[in-house]
């Protein structure tokens, strides 16, 4: 019988044998029905001799940190090759509530690629900050039967599941009872402490961002991410790790990426091209982002051209520099030249709006007592999310902390938005290079509250009136004037517009905060991260300012 397609005369790159086959596809259904010669069908494409290998699979992601609505999303990240996207949608969950997301999943086969939900297990992250919602081990046994659902996302709380906490490990023995994908999120963790955490079951990490701390995690049995994100650029470090011995435990990931870095530079295939300049053979880079995700997430008929596999397939011109020319979504072209070929639509985006409740504030609110102590200070890591804990002299006038440009030591604030319970948390945070004005964001992990950081109370307070107006966003303000703006008024999280408008809104609030003395790339991606209350080593949430090690408040003053 006739098939749908036929792709003739191509180099097909065969992950199982890490060769290239010269040959056809045939595609019915929209699976590969057949490779070979004397195949017919109604629709032939001749590639001449181009590559055809399989669709990326992006195995751990978090669509929220684009700034981008889901069809907006799927219409880039198709474009460069992306077939398949595996992601929590905690950073939804954590606004809206699990039910939300269920909800949405419903629609999403409407969109040019698939979505596979992982149940996020850390809804809130910790108990230490005001989330909008909770996700309890009924409701993860619940979502685990969902038919898009592959396991259970990431174990961010690895201090309660090293301690026992009945919380964390109730959620993964629901997983494991049901025979699900466990992912893991263990920085930094070593020797008994990694064992009891692996004793959980999860399965992997995407955390590492160095080789001693890689290859002990492949020694101890977990599946290696290795990320290459926005602000996480670990691929460079941990390359080395991936051999003959270990690629088959080896994935290619972006975790976070900015919507600039997916227009401009790509997803998954701009990691694996970066990986293949770095010395990895192109066969082998694509493994790690095709047929590894898909053995280790079980999606049996992913991830390969072969038959009876999904036809998510990538046409390209140079294995070398590898860019997608064609992109296949369920035998169905769906990108050609950079650029989706399907309208993005809408997708229910009217459940997650109208989530910024902020409490009466004034400037007072954010002041911060002192008279010349010494107290810990934030201190931003250049190219990572995880920070340091210093000890600082802080000045003050009046009885109050002042912020200290010379030395890069400003304010920080976080406000709860979801209910507006009032909750104000402030601290000090040193590494932005802000030298008058303020910052503000309500893309803050993993709860998403209010975040500013700013040089005076009158500029973070008038910050904080501008993200209230416009529903959640990014704002830069200075002497009392909004000077740029990114509204999100999805889940204060994402923007229904086109990336390009998204992106160059971005690029206008990025250049008014270097306006403003900024030195470090990406601000917003940096102060998205500073409430994230799981990640080592000192934060600030509505609650207060947290030591993540000792798992608890501490006092903004050392003395």
């Amino acid at each position: 019988m006739p098939g749908d397609l036929l792709l003739a005369n191509a180099r097909i790159v065969n992950v199982f044998t890490s060769e290239i086959e010269q040959g056809d596809v045939l595609v019915a259904e929209g699976h590969v029905a057949g490779i070979g010669a004397g195949y017919q069908a109604s629709d032939v494409v001749d590639l001449r001799g181009a590559f055809l290998l399989p669709g990326f699979i992006s195995g751990h992601t978090h669509p929220e940190s684009s700034y981008l609505w889901l069809p907006q999303y799927a219409s880039l990240v198709v474009s460069h090759g992306t077939t398949t996207v595996i992601t929590d949608l905690h950073e939804l969950v954590n606004v809206s509530g699990l039910a939300a997301v269920g909800r949405l999943l419903q629609d999403v086969e409407r969109l040019p690629l698939e979505i596979f939900l992982m149940v996020p297990s850390c809804v809130p992250a910790s108990d230490l900050e005001t989330s909008g919602a909770r996700v309890l081990s009924s409701d993860v046994a619940d979502a685990l039967q969902w038919p898009s659902v592959l396991g259970l996302g990431e174990l961010m709380d690895y201090g309660g599941v090293i301690e026992g906490s009945s919380e964390c490990l109730d959620k993964a023995v629901v997983a494991l009872q049901a025979g699900k994908v466990i992912d893991g999120h263990a920085p930094g963790l070593t020797g008994h402490d990694l064992n009891a955490y692996l004793a959980a079951g999860a399965g992997s990490d995407h955390e590492c961002t160095t080789l001693p701390e890689g290859r002990l995690k492949l020694q101890r049995g977990m599946r290696l991410m290795i990320r290459e994100g926005t602000s996480e650029e670990n691929l460079e470090d941990l390359l080395p790790l991936v051999t003959d011995a270990t690629y088959p435990r080896c994935l290619l990931v972006v975790d976070d990426r900015s919507c600039r870095d997916l227009l401009r530079h790509g997803e998954l295939d701009a990691v694996v091209r970066k990986a293949i300049r770095l010395g990895l053979n192109p066969i082998r880079a694509i493994q790690l982002a095709t047929i590894n995700p898909a053995t280790y997430f079980g999606l049996r008929d992913h991830g390969a051209i072969a038959p009876g596999f999904v036809a998510n397939m990538i046409v390209a011109d140079d294995l070398a520099d590898l860019r997608p020319r064609d992109v296949y979504h369920n035998g169905r072209l769906v990108a050609s030249a950079g650029r989706c070929l399907s309208d993005p639509g809408s997708l229910g985006g009217e459940n997650f709006s109208h989530t910024v409740r902020l409490n009466s504030l004034s400037e007072r609110d954010f002041a911060i007592p002192g008279n010349g102590r010494r107290m810990r200070v934030i201190q931003v890591v250049p190219r990572q999310i995880s920070t340091h804990q210093v000890l600082e002299t802080v000045r003050s006038e009046d009885g109050y902390v002042v912020a200290d440009t010379k030395r890069d030591i400003i304010r920080a604030a976080v406000i709860e938005r979801h209910t507006g319970s009032g909750n104000i948390g402030v601290g000090l945070v040193q590494g932005f290079g802000l030298q008058r004005g303020a910052l503000a964001s309500t893309v803050a992990h993993d709860s998403h509250n209010l975040m500013i950081v700013g040089c005076d109370e009158a500029d973070m307070h008038a910050a904080a009136q501008e993200i209230q107006r416009c529903g959640g966003g990014l704002a830069v303000v200075a002497e009392g004037r909004l000077l740029a703006s990114l509204p999100l008024p999805i889940a204060g999280l994402m923007s229904p517009d086109s990336p390009e408008h998204v992106v160059s809104q971005l690029d206008v609030v990025e250049a008014a905060a270097r306006g403003l003395g900024v030195t470090i790339p990406n601000p917003f991606a940096v102060l998205s991260f500073l409430a994230l209350s799981v990640l080592p080593e000192l934060r600030l949430t509505d609650k207060g300012l947290v030591d993540v090690r000792a798992k608890s408040l501490v006092p903004l003053a050392a003395d």
